[in-house]
């Protein structure tokens, strides 16, 4: 399988969407809405905004490594 880099990351305070490309070396804490400046932090057992919030599980992830 095919590792993918992008994911779209959903804004739980005011909805707004934006696709965004993934780093493949670090995990993403945090993450400030372009739209509303919530900044987003992930949900607990989750280890990064794009777990949490985003279309598509972060790259180690989606390699059934550890992330982080």
């Amino acid at each position: 399988m095919k590792v993918k880099l992008n994911s779209e990351i959903t804004c739980p305070n005011c909805g707004h969407k934006k696709v965004e490309d993934m780093p493949t070396n670090a995990c993403q804490f945090f993450y400030e809405c372009e739209n509303c400046k919530t900044v987003l932090k992930p949900k607990e057992g989750d280890c990064c905004v794009y777990c949490s919030y985003g279309t598509v599980a972060c790259p180690p992830i989606q390699e059934n490594k550890s992330c982080c």
